[in-house]
């Protein structure tokens, strides 16, 4: 190949525009690319914590709200639930939350930070339907022996008021716990655990 009269500076100078208008474009093409892989605004919200205002809930009172696409259930526990579910450990499969998903405030008889506040994932933990709030003692359906609590209809799993599975169904753990925490009072955060950190 004859190099005579070929300058070598142009050359060079033409060899590194081309690199670099070829690094710009190669940018451009792949910023929007790699935008669009993050999740969207509405995902990210969809997985951000909750808070809930419990100042008008009243005693016995169930609330649903929705955190990361699941249904959450706010139980407000009156004294004599509290009292009825000291007597039902024998009848459960986890009764001290052994082998169930909580955070390690509500690892308790009770499964609740507040013994009167239970909050739960309401979804069954065999295959994920999701329970009937059934606070009603003895009924014609249940028997003479249900003293209230969640029962799903697709398999017939049984759950006291403190999401404690019962034996001989087909549910193998307690309804799962989600972090939450009191922000005062009667301000619950659900997703979040106690330090701020989301969960």
């Amino acid at each position: 190949m004859n190099t005579e009269g070929v300058d070598e500076s142009k050359r060079q100078f033409l060899t590194s525009a081309l690199t670099v208008v070829g690094a710009v474009g190669t940018g451009y093409l792949a910023v929007p690319f790699l935008a669009q892989m993050q999740p969207s605004v509405k995902a990210m919200a969809a997985g951000a914590p909750v808070e809930v205002d419990l100042s008008k809930m009243e005693p016995g009172q169930l609330i649903r709200v929705a955190w990361r696409g699941k249904p959450v259930w706010i139980l407000n526990r009156t004294k004599a639930v509290l009292e009825t579910l000291k007597t039902l450990e024998d009848q459960l499969s986890d009764p001290h939350s052994r082998d169930s998903i909580q955070p390690t405030t509500s690892k308790n008889s009770l499964r609740a930070i507040k013994p009167e506040i239970f909050v739960a994932v309401g979804l069954c933990t065999h295959f994920g339907c999701s329970p009937t709030f059934r606070p009603e003692i003895a009924p014609n359906d249940l028997g003479a022996e249900w003293k209230g609590g969640f029962f799903c209809p697709c398999h017939g799993s049984r759950f006291d008021l403190a999401g404690r599975v019962y034996r001989g169904v087909p549910a193998p753990t307690n309804l799962e716990i989600p972090p939450h925490h009191y922000v005062k009072d009667t301000l619950l955060v659900i997703g979040e655990t106690t330090e701020g950190k989301a969960a």
